[in-house]
């Protein structure tokens, strides 16, 4: 794996000369409107790259970013990747390692998730303080390299507090509504079922979703700094549960997204 991930920044470092980027975004589903309020300096496609995984939906753009925000330099995946895709962990968290490699020093991850905690509403965000992982794979799974972290990380602060901390004052100060909870990550892609969202909120979750956890894993294993947020764009509650697409989804995070964007913008700032 070190050799990949040697030719890829080496590929993309070929192609953003000097670029030395201070923080690493991931947009998750609907929220790829961040990139609107980067000065952009340089866009490579994911096809483009070698060993960069594509994805494959259709509302995930598939872009590397790069550019400044709130003063820093960035670069931001537009378009995730998820298992559900077909993908294996090691593929879906390939990027997060391509960016520590080319040099940030914090990731910030967003996603869409549906709230499992009756006191949090739909098109509410939550920052992420800790995670149950239920998907079946790790991606740590296999021989682990020494020199891209240790075979057991330690997983005590999977998301850095200060950070969590700041985040909440911020919104605090912009009337933004934004909880802090637990996200349980499924495979997907499927939404859950009433006996699922019982149990899932059972075990301790507030909201569901189908990423974010391995790529919070190998980011914490390579000893880089993680800042994640939802946008709470469904809600989970089995006495109540109703039908939900794809397009609601959509739309709810389109409508949350500018809360998202200031949040992140003002962390970004502060590092």
């Amino acid at each position: 794996m070190l050799e990949r991930i040697e030719y890829t920044v080496n590929y993309i470092k070929g192609r953003i000369g000097d670029f030395e980027p201070e923080a690493g975004i991931i947009l998750g589903t609907g929220l790829g409107g961040l990139v609107n309020e980067i000065e952009v300096e340089k866009s490579l496609m994911y096809s483009n790259i070698p060993d960069f995984p594509m994805s494959t939906l259709e509302f995930h753009s598939g872009k590397l970013i790069f550019g400044t925000l709130s003063g820093k330099k960035v670069v931001a995946m537009q378009g995730r990747l998820h298992y559900y895709e077909g993908y294996t962990m090691q593929q879906i968290t390939f990027p997060v390692r391509i960016l520590k490699m080319l040099g940030i020093k914090t990731l910030f991850v967003s996603n869409a998730s549906g709230s499992l905690n009756p006191d949090f509403k739909k098109g509410d965000l939550m920052v992420i303080e800790d995670h149950i992982n239920l998907q079946p794979l790790n991606p740590l799974v296999g021989r682990n390299n020494a020199e891209l972290g240790p075979r057991f990380p330690d997983m005590s602060e999977p998301y850095k507090r200060d950070l969590i901390s700041k985040a909440l004052k911020i919104a605090g100060a912009n009337n933004i509504n934004c909880h802090k909870g637990v996200y349980v990550a499924v495979t997907g892609p499927n939404l859950e079922t009433r006996a699922e969202y019982r149990y899932l909120r059972i075990i301790g979750g507030d909201a569901v979703g189908m990423s974010t956890a391995p790529e919070v894993i190998v980011a914490n294993h390579m000893g880089l700094p993680v800042f994640a947020i939802s946008v709470l764009t469904d809600e989970g509650f089995p006495e109540d549960l109703k039908p939900v697409s794809v397009e609601d989804i959509l739309a709810v995070a389109h409508e949350a997204e500018p809360k998202l964007t200031l949040i992140l913008k003002e962390l970004i700032a502060g590092l």
